[in-house]
């Protein structure tokens, strides 16, 4: 048996899977607007007292990033927040077929234009902080229906549950694999993408190193590139969740890109767009993600997450050998954000 041929038991598994999420959404689409952000507080809360691994993933980037100037108990508050966050971020997704052209502006507030007027192709830039499907969703209920790039599910049953649910607004989904020729090409043409900006990427891959709260993370140059090669524009897009149900999504002007820069320090001027969001709200970006997956072999391990490893061709891609450019190397004298007010 092949790694590409899963066992039956894995079948088995992703067959239950699939049913246990289709029910899921057939449940979820029948609920009103708080019932749904409801129960994404309660599952959000369960799934952060069950899921032991992703718990200390998350409470370890918090450490990291906090240190001393946050005690335990206001990481931990967090991190709980943080899963409620992400579990209404799926939800709102599985509800998401409901939206329709007469009452979607009942739920979404858009602040900003979603389409810069001139003839370039854009890309809209999201990261894993508030409702990020949402901001997906707006763009195309607003009439940009973009190529969106989606990581692609370890259950391949799931996509038709959750890329269906991105597609009622109109958008095409294309996998995270050789999608840079495509996109490259459609926004040449003036087209539009949509992509999460902060995914974390082997450094084979099409990655660079830029610098996220003082140490260096291993993330896509996608966006880099279409800038760089494709001429496209840059506007980030993000969701603030609200109380009631409906999500703030606000749409910046497009980035400035200096003339000559690299997809690296492209990539480096996306987070540092983003990087005050999350030190303002750090409870919506997803901390139980593995940001900070490789750490420079100098680095004393202690000073990374207990995840972090050592990795040969990460330290070439940190000391600029990447085949995509030059990448500089971070400076290690920069300090973590202030913490968050107490709740």
């Amino acid at each position: 048996m092949t790694s590409a041929t899963p066992s039956r038991w894995k079948r088995f598994r992703y067959r239950l899977e699939w049913a246990g999420c289709a029910a899921l959404a057939w449940g979820v689409r029948r609920l009103p607007r708080r019932a749904c952000v409801a129960l994404a507080r309660g599952l959000g809360a369960i799934a952060y007292r069950l899921d032991g691994r992703g718990r200390r993933v998350a409470l370890a980037n918090l450490e990291m990033v906090f240190g001393g100037r946050m005690d335990a108990r206001a990481r931990a508050a967090i991190a709980r927040r943080s899963y409620q966050s992400f579990a209404r971020n799926i939800l709102d997704l599985l509800w998401a077929p409901r939206l329709n052209a007469e009452n979607w502006r009942r739920y979404l507030i858009v602040e900003g234009s979603p389409q810069p007027r001139d003839s370039h192709g854009v890309v809209y830039l999201c990261i894993h902080w508030g409702n990020f499907e949402w901001a997906s969703i707006a763009t195309g209920r607003a009439g940009v229906s973009c190529q969106v790039v989606a990581e692609s599910f370890k259950n391949p049953h799931l996509a038709a549950i959750f890329n269906g649910a991105r597609e009622s607004a109109g958008h095409t989904i294309i996998p995270q694999e050789n999608s840079m020729i495509r996109l490259l090409k459609a926004v040449k043409r003036g087209g539009t993408t949509g992509m999460l900006a902060d995914l974390t990427l082997r450094p084979e891959q099409a990655a660079a190193c830029i610098e996220a709260f003082g140490r260096p993370i291993c993330t896509t140059l996608l966006h880099g590139v279409l800038a760089e090669r494709g001429g496209a524009r840059l506007v980030p897009v993000h969701g603030e969740p609200l109380p009631d149900g409906r999500t703030r999504v606000t749409y910046d002007p497009p980035l400035d890109i200096p003339p000559g820069a690299t997809p690296a320090e492209i990539a480096q001027r996306c987070w540092d767009h983003y990087a005050p969001k999350i030190e303002a709200r750090p409870e919506l970006w997803l901390w139980a993600y593995k940001h900070w997956r490789y750490r420079p072999r100098e680095a004393p391990p202690e000073s990374y997450p207990f995840y972090a490893n050592a990795s040969g061709k990460f330290e070439k891609l940190l000391r600029g050998g990447s085949a995509s450019g030059k990448t500089p190397r971070p400076k290690p004298g920069r300090k973590s954000p202030p913490p968050p007010p107490a709740d």
